[in-house]
C-alpha cells in the first residue's frame, strides 16, 4: 500500500508569504500604530511616543502562563515517586491553598518566570491605560481564595510566598479604578467594592502579625529597599537574637490612606462605607504620632538632620552581655 500523497490545488505561490502578506502587514502595522497612539498624551513628542510604545509593548510581551500547584508539589503526584519529606516542612509549606493556573503579567518573562505580587501591582497602573480589563482581573486574581492566604496575607513570589512585601495593592487598585474612568468615562465601583473587601483581610494581617508591640511600628523585612544586605532580615538572625524594625511603617501610612480614599468613593452611594473611612483616618494619625514619638526608647524615626526615615533595630545576641542599638537607613 503506497504513501498518502499531498496534493495542493492551484498554481504554486510565486511568493514567499503570499500574494496578501505585505497589505495584511500593512494593515496590521496600522492598527497598531492606532492602538499604541491612543495613550499618549497630546504634545508628547515622537521620540517620547517611541519610548512609550516599546514600553507598553514590553509589558504585553511579559504575559506568561504560570501554573503551579502548592498542594500537589508537597504531596507529590499519585503517579509519580513520593517528595521527601522534608518537603512538607521546607518552603512554602503553609501554603497549601495556592493554586496558579492563569496568565499573569511577570517581571520579565525571559528572566523571572514566575509573578511577584508587589511588582504586578506597579504594572497594572500602565496597564490599566490600555487594557483596564486586564489590569483589574490582575488584582482581583491576588486577592482570590487560592492566591490570598487564609489568614490575609497575599502571595510574594515563588521561591518564598510567606516573604513580607511592601502593601501597594489598595494604591493600585484605587489608581486602576481612576485611570479607567479617565479613558473609559465609567467607573468599575463593583471592581474597587470587591477588592477594598478582600483588602481589608490583608490590612488586619498587617495589624495582627507585623506590629509586634501593638505601638503602630510595623516591620517586613524585605520590602523592596534593601536587595543584598549582610544577613536576611525576614530570618532570626545568624548569631541569635532578634530585630525591633520600623521599615513597615510608612508603608502602613500610605496604605491607611489608599483605604481611606476607596472608603469615601465608596461612601458616596453607601453610608455604610462612612464608619469604615473614619477608622482608616484614625489608623493614619496614630501611625504619624508612632513615628514622632514611639521609636526604641522614645527616639523619634524621622531625622531632622539626614532627611530619612530610620529602623531601630534592638540585638541582643549570645556574644554580646547586653543589648546594643544598631541603626539601619530605610
Amino acid at each position: 500500500m503506497s504513501a498518502p500523497r499531498l496534493v495542493i490545488a492551484g498554481a504554486p505561490q510565486t511568493e514567499l508569504l503570499g500574494q496578501n502578506f505585505a497589505s495584511i502587514l500593512a494593515l496590521r502595522r496600522s492598527e497598531a500604530d492606532e492602538f499604541f497612539a491612543k495613550p499618549a498624551p497630546q504634545g508628547l513628542s515622537e521620540d517620547a511616543k517611541n519610548v512609550q510604545r516599546q514600553a507598553f509593548a514590553g509589558l504585553l510581551w511579559s504575559k506568561q502562563f504560570y501554573h503551579l500547584d502548592v498542594r500537589t508539589w508537597l504531596d507529590g503526584d499519585p503517579a509519580g515517586p513520593p517528595p521527601p519529606e522534608s518537603r512538607k516542612k521546607g518552603r512554602n509549606h503553609q501554603w497549601s491553598n495556592l493554586y496558579n493556573a492563569d496568565v499573569i503579567s511577570m517581571p520579565d518573562k525571559w528572566e523571572y518566570p514566575w509573578y511577584a505580587a508587589w511588582d504586578l501591582a506597579f504594572h497594572c497602573i500602565p496597564m490599566a491605560q490600555i487594557d483596564p480589563d486586564f489590569a483589574k482581573e490582575q488584582l482581583t486574581l491576588l486577592f482570590r481564595e487560592w492566591y490570598m492566604h487564609p489568614n490575609g496575607q497575599l502571595p510574594a513570589y515563588e521561591w518564598a510566598f510567606g516573604d513580607v512585601n511592601p502593601p501597594v495593592h489598595a494604591w493600585a487598585a484605587w489608581r486602576v479604578y481612576k485611570i479607567e474612568k479617565r479613558v473609559r468615562g465609567t467607573a468599575d465601583r463593583a471592581f474597587l467594592e470587591s477588592a477594598f473587601h478582600k483588602l481589608l483581610l490583608n490590612f488586619t494581617w498587617w495589624v495582627n502579625r507585623k506590629d509586634a508591640e501593638g505601638m503602630n511600628i510595623f516591620q517586613g523585612g524585605f520590602l523592596g529597599l534593601d536587595n543584598i544586605g549582610v544577613f536576611d532580615r525576614s530570618a532570626p538572625l545568624p548569631t541569635g537574637g532578634f530585630l525591633e524594625q520600623s521599615d513597615g511603617t510608612s508603608w502602613m501610612g500610605m496604605y491607611c490612606l489608599n483605604m481611606l480614599a476607596i472608603a469615601l468613593e465608596l461612601a458616596r452611594e453607601n453610608p455604610a462605607y462612612d464608619n469604615v473611612a473614619s477608622k482608616f483616618f484614625e489608623h493614619f494619625v496614630h501611625i504619624a504620632h508612632a513615628m514622632n514619638d514611639r521609636g526604641p526608647g522614645g527616639i523619634e524615626l524621622w531625622d531632622n538632620h539626614d532627611g530619612f526615615i530610620t529602623t531601630f533595630c534592638i540585638c541582643p545576641t549570645a556574644i554580646a552581655s547586653t543589648s546594643r542599638y544598631v541603626r539601619w537607613w530605610v
